[in-house]
């Protein structure tokens, strides 16, 4: 069997053909397994109709197999499919993760929905235009070259009164025409008609900016939500966690909750919950019921205060040099150890990532009616297809008989919460024979979901008497970023799952930055540490947004301006000297001149607060983004402010721009959040941050004063990703500006004010 080699960047385009081999590297099938058509369940991607549809009015529906996770992406594919059937936008409604409507696309991951989301769609508008200006030649007796669309209207050149409606030629009716498919289900899912899209060139509504609708909707409280969902005959649960990771239930008393009308108990190994007749009395029941657990020792040794102990000791379970994903790929980090050896001057720094949780606004929901071998599931799941396929084997059910219904829910990038309250519900609907709707508390959202994994990356380099970089060593070491995989698939990677008997898979990945700095001697690689706990953990691990970019672009980024200045030289001109990509080149260009420099060489101080410039550069998912950061730090308090944020972007051609800069935006905040506050807090037996004051979050004080974003279009080049690029920059460009502003490195985030007032002091 042949390891795979590929990049971060391949492997979001091809994860569908994975499978786990027995070493725990993740490997690839045999070639006759490759070329065999997957199995579809749900539409079929071989038919036009289950792309686009014409109804009746004319209005068109372009049936989507992705989500959106906050960023308005239906109404980008909107503008990509009006542009190529030639109707207006507001012509176009885009149906998102409905199982039984779209096909498995793999749901939102890797900034891929329209990177490659959008490309089987527009390959389908463009097959229907297609169809439908064929169609109207026949009806109209004119040759097709010499018809035209405007507005779903088609009409001949020579005579634009003689004309037909999409809605008159096929409203409401099947289009019956096959699509070539290539054989893959998931993110590289394709399928071509025999009419080629446009040029961008010729659109008109692709790149300009347009308002999402569903914002008034939210801000309305007209949008529904998971949690809004009421079947009848509905049951209300929730969940009963141990007092201790790892402890298992002995015994359950119903008695204790006999008080509580119509209340139960359920007890599956080591699942316990309750379920009432209202929600408020699930709550109270899930409160009052009396559980007796086994007495184990906390599993997490020495707590938080000894994680980065811990992960400096432990034996590596896994090592790669290949970015996050793929099979073995060798180096040799003697060379590099040798140029260090022989260098005039060593650089040296570790730098601290720490746990942090997806924290969503609103923890994670499910409505699920189990009805003999049929399955009904709302959820806000991120990849409700693969969630359709694990509650299916969870319950024994064939998955062609499970329908996924995506709702809209809090924003989330990554493996969050989001796939497990369904799976519960999905248990005690089947035992109950009832709808179940299972609702976590901010509690469980925070001390139980899936986490970032904690990370240490080590950076080395060598200077030669000319201050010329003569050798370059990265290496990441922290905890499996595939604890627990990046989908819910299979039952093995939820809590109830694993509480349930179902033994958690051993697949590893980290990750090691992609950027085109070219330093002699370089080398890179990452090791993964073992869990505190193998089984139904709270400090599990899993991606979260851009998956182990922020933790390498902290250590990479941060080092990049230690060596910079050892060097002597202005932190922007040492990586304009060593970047190879002019893409990269130009966002830091920009970003760096829209704040300001080279004109200002040092920060400022005025009393006790310090003015300091710091950049950080990332690029991947087909975009590149260089964040630039003016802060205060205040070194009585230790508060730091990010006084301004300028942002170069470049993702390519842009759909819409308006989307585009509110993505940034969002970036922006949470990438603050991220740098200056998050962190799961925890002692040897349990998660200690359980709410929004020991799992601290931005808020109102810490937006900036003023943000720059220059959006960079290229609409002769791919789309890219918009919703990660930027985020990964934050803790480096704010850690650079800490220093330019006191002279005091610090290489651990979160900076939170008391780790900065101690480092300063």
């Amino acid at each position: 069997m042949d390891t795979l080699n590929l990049n971060r960047r391949n492997f979001l385009q091809s994860q569908a053909a994975l499978v786990v081999g027995a070493s725990g590297a993740v490997m690839v099938g045999d070639a006759a397994a490759q070329a065999a058509a997957p199995v579809v369940v749900g539409p079929p991607p071989t038919a036009l109709d289950t792309w686009i549809r014409i109804s009746a009015d004319g209005s068109v529906v372009a049936n989507f197999g992705k989500m959106d996770c906050g960023q308005g992406i239906d109404l980008a594919v909107a503008q990509i499919v009006a542009d190529e059937l030639d109707v207006a936008l507001d012509k176009v409604h885009v149906t998102m993760g409905d199982t039984r409507l779209s096909p498995n696309q793999g749901g939102g991951s890797g900034s891929t929905g329209l990177r490659l989301g959008a490309v089987p769609l527009r390959n389908a508008a463009a097959e229907a235009r297609r169809v439908l200006v064929h169609a109207a030649a026949m009806k109209l007796g004119v040759d097709a070259a010499g018809l035209s669309v405007d507005n779903g209207r088609v009409f001949a050149l020579a005579d634009p009164a003689k004309s037909v409606t999409y809605a008159d030629l096929i409203g409401g009716k099947d289009f019956s025409t096959p699509l070539e498919w290539n054989k893959e289900i998931g993110n590289t899912l394709r399928v071509n008609g025999k009419a080629k899209p446009k040029d961008p060139s010729q659109y008109k509504i692709v790149g300009k900016g347009f308002k999402r609708k569903d914002i008034a909707l939210k801000v309305g409280a007209k949008e529904h939500y998971t949690a809004h969902i009421r079947p009848d005959n509905l049951l209300h649960a929730r969940a009963v966690r141990p007092p201790v990771a790892g402890a298992q239930p002995l015994s359950v008393d119903q008695a204790s909750i006999a008080h509580i009308k119509g209340a139960k108990s359920f007890l599956k190994d080591g699942f316990v919950a309750v379920v009432a007749e209202t929600e408020w009395n699930a709550v109270r029941a899930s409160r009052s019921l009396k559980v007796k657990w086994s007495d184990v020792p906390g599993p997490f040794t020495g707590g938080e205060e000894k994680v980065y102990e811990y992960i400096r000791q432990a034996t590596p379970t896994a090592a790669n040099a290949i970015p996050m994903f793929g099979g073995k790929k060798a180096w040799d980090e003697k060379p590099t150890m040798a140029a260090l050896a022989s260098a005039a001057k060593v650089l040296e720094a570790d730098y601290e990532c720490a746990f942090q949780s997806h924290a969503r606004i609103g923890p994670s929901c499910g409505v699920v009616d189990v009805r003999g071998d049929k399955v009904e599931i709302w959820a806000d799941t991120q990849k409700p297809h693969f969630l359709r396929m694990g509650i299916a084997k969870f319950l024994g059910i064939p998955p062609e008989n499970v329908q996924v219904k995506w709702m809209h829910g809090a924003g989330s990038y990554g493996r969050s919460d989001g796939d497990e309250a369904p799976y519960e519900a999905a248990l005690l609907s089947k035992a109950f024979g009832r709808p179940v709707r299972m609702q976590w508390s901010r509690e469980e959202g925070t001390a139980w979901d899936p986490k970032a994994p904690a990370a240490i990356i080590t950076m080395k380099a060598g200077l030669d008497a000319s201050n010329q970089v003569n050798g370059w060593l990265f290496k990441a070491k922290g905890f499996n970023g595939w604890d627990v995989r990046f989908t819910g698939e299979s039952p093995e990677h939820v809590l109830v799952g694993m509480l349930t008997g179902h033994k958690k898979w051993n697949a590893y990945n980290f990750n090691v930055p992609e950027e085109s700095y070219k330093f002699n001697n370089h080398v890179h690689w990452w090791e993964t540490v073992p869990p505190y706990l193998q089984e139904a953990s709270p400090m599990r691990t899993a991606h979260m947004r851009a998956p182990q970019e922020m933790q390498t672009r902290f250590g990479q980024e941060s080092f990049i301006d230690e060596v910079a200045h050892a060097a002597g030289m202005h932190p922007v001109d040492f990586r304009l000297k060593h970047l190879q990509d002019p893409r990269e080149i130009e966002v830091v260009k920009v970003a760096a001149e829209r704040m300001g420099w080279p004109k200002r060489q040092k920060g400022t101080a005025k009393g006790d607060v310090s003015t300091g410039w710091g950049l950080a550069l990332h690029a991947g998912y087909g975009s590149y983004a260089a964040v630039a950061c003016e802060v205060e730090v205040n070194k009585q308090t230790g508060r730091i402010w990010v006084k301004k944020v300028s942002i170069a972007h470049d993702c390519g051609m842009m759909v819409n721009p308006i989307g585009v800069r509110a993505a940034l935006e969002g970036q922006i905040m949470q990438g603050i959040s991220r740098a200056l506050h998050e962190e799961v807090h925890f002692d040897e037996k349990r998660v200690k941050s359980v709410d929004w004051t020991t799992y601290r979050i931005a808020n109102l004080n810490d937006v900036p004063g003023e943000v720059d974003l220059v959006l960079i279009n290229r609409p002769d080049k791919p789309i890219g990703g918009a919703g990660e690029p930027a985020i990964v920059c934050f803790p480096a460009a704010i850690a650079n500006a800490v220093f330019d502003a006191t002279g005091v490195r610090i290489r651990r985030y979160p900076l939170v004010a008391e780790r900065v007032k101690k480092a300063l002091a």
